[in-house]
């Protein structure tokens, strides 16, 4: 099986689920919870728990959430090479959940936005790997040279890569030139319908992902509840699976996350893209059915 290298971001996740629509500068009865998060690692833990050996690279803080953080990656079983940040606190993410289910993001990225090409461990890139790379540690711009460096490192050892882009709103601040730039070198890119558009200018994810084949030569578009498509350049049309139905949503917040956990194994394995793309749906419909971005063991 094909070892997974992530790199990525580590946060600590403050969700507050309100009960009722916000009343603006007043109080709003929710539900909070706090758990582990940061894209890259909540990708990790699936692959973890699901039966992938996986290590994560990242940065914590010298701070009990940061300990938590590895601990519970350990847990997972996840090889966590977590370089600790002895000034900037672990990364931590307000999620606020209206009463509708609408996310909104407010994130501090403390500890990783000081990754340096110098925290990135040279055992784990090898020929045979596999590298998934979070588009936060490129849209970051104190993080954006140890991103860099592992797409180098990884395209010497000749690992196959994997990036997603990670959130549409500070990528379109990025800008899609350089995004596409950074990450041309990969063999495969993971999006939603949003980011998408913000590279392409297209509406139609179909229309998007099949613009995004002439930098990558396979594209993932994720679609919420409509579920995924892949598209390769040498494809007249796209691959399009449905999202599995689910009968209660209790937390959306890393469905995203799981779908590119369950997609990545069956991909790596040679498994049809179809395949692959209900591997991914299937995950993500374990994910949204109970609370927190990561598995519980």
């Amino acid at each position: 099986m094909t070892r997974v290298v992530v790199v990525g971001d580590l946060m600590t996740d403050a969700v507050a689920r309100a009960r009722y629509p916000l009343a603006r500068a007043s109080d709003t009865p929710a539900i909070v919870t706090m758990h582990g998060g940061g894209s890259g690692a909540n990708i990790a833990s699936w692959l973890a728990v699901e039966g992938t050996e996986v290590a994560f690279i990242g940065r914590r803080g010298a701070d009990i959430t940061g300990r938590n953080r590895d601990m519970e990656l350990m847990g997972y079983g996840v090889d966590a090479r977590l370089v600790m940040d002895p000034e900037r606190p672990t990364g931590t993410c307000v999620v606020l959940v209206t009463h509708k289910g609408e996310r909104t993001m407010l994130s501090d990225p403390g500890a990783n936005a000081a990754l340096s090409p110098e925290d990135l461990p040279r055992d784990l890139f090898s020929q045979g790997g596999h590298l998934h790379l979070s588009g936060y540690t490129l849209i970051n711009e104190g993080s954006r040279d140890a991103g860099m460096a592992a797409l180098e490192m990884a395209r010497r050892a000749g690992m196959t890569v994997s990036v997603d882009c990670s959130s549409s709103a500070p990528l379109e601040r990025t800008g899609a030139e350089p995004f596409l730039e950074w990450t041309q070198s990969a063999k495969l890119l993971f999006a939603n319908a949003d980011q998408a558009k913000v590279l392409t200018g297209r509406d139609d994810p179909a229309a998007a992902a099949k613009v995004l084949t002439a930098w990558f030569p396979q594209v993932v578009v994720k679609l919420r509840d409509e579920g995924a498509l892949w598209y390769a350049n040498n494809r007249p049309d796209p691959i399009k699976v449905p999202a599995e139905s689910v009968e209660r949503v209790v937390d959306g917040t890393g469905a995203g996350d799981a779908f590119t956990a369950g997609f990545l194994p069956a991909w790596l394995g040679g498994k049809p893209p179809a395949e692959a793309l209900a591997s991914g749906c299937h995950l993500a419909s374990r994910a949204i059915s109970h609370l927190g971005a990561r598995p519980r063991l």
